[in-house]
């Protein structure tokens, strides 16, 4: 799903206790995956006691169900509050998101790449609890997005029989990718060509030249 500046999950001195976890899940597993994230590294890093920890989770597992669910709080305003969304056209907004994608995409690779998706690749096989979390938490942002390609297929009839649910989740398919290169690369450069591939083929499909 989807990606947030580091300062979106920055841990605040005075956040709870639980809040506190899971923000710092949100920062210390983008950065170096789930596995090599201790509950103790977590507990330093949120400023609360190991007993703190357990007395809001009773496992790690049940820390990172809820981070997922955490993250979707802290990114969807992100997204909500956005320039892009105030735009009229539905598939203006929808290029907007796109442009807006690439325009976060900056700093260390942790800072805007996803923490569900980061937690997807490595405990798909592991953990089907924390497989479906993180799962729900990119279909529910793909979900929103999905109301714009709704609205945008009844205003510019596209080429091919696509449904906007199908779009969506592809968009969001592409995003994932990138990060994904992204992190292979060491730079943001195949994500911000995946989202120029992705316009290009947006525009073929609503038939338009004059999209961004």
């Amino acid at each position: 799903m989807s990606s947030a500046p580091t300062a979106t999950v920055a841990k605040t001195r005075r956040a709870p206790a639980r809040t506190a976890l899971l923000d710092a899940a949100l920062t210390l597993v983008r950065k170096q995956g789930w596995s090599a994230t201790s509950v103790d590294q977590l507990c330093a890093a949120a400023g609360v006691t190991k007993g703190a920890f357990f007395h809001h989770f009773a496992t790690k597992e049940e820390l990172g169900i809820a981070a997922a669910e955490r993250w979707n709080e802290v990114t969807g305003p992100l997204f909500a509050n956005a320039d892009y969304r105030r735009l009229a056209d539905p598939l203006e907004r929808i290029f907007g998101y796109l442009d807006f994608r690439a325009a976060i995409a900056a700093g260390p690779l942790e800072s805007f790449t996803c923490f569900a998706g980061t937690m997807l690749q490595e405990i798909f096989a592991t953990s089907d609890a924390l497989r479906l979390a993180c799962g729900a938490s990119i279909a529910a942002h793909a979900s929103r997005l999905a109301d714009d390609f709704r609205a945008a297929i009844a205003l510019y009839p596209p080429r091919a029989a696509v449904t906007a649910d199908s779009l969506a989740i592809y968009t969001q398919v592409v995003l994932q990718g990138g990060f994904v290169l992204s992190k292979a690369e060491g730079g943001r450069a195949p994500l911000i060509e995946a989202i120029g591939h992705l316009k290009s083929y947006l525009r073929l499909l609503f038939q338009t030249e004059s999209r961004r």
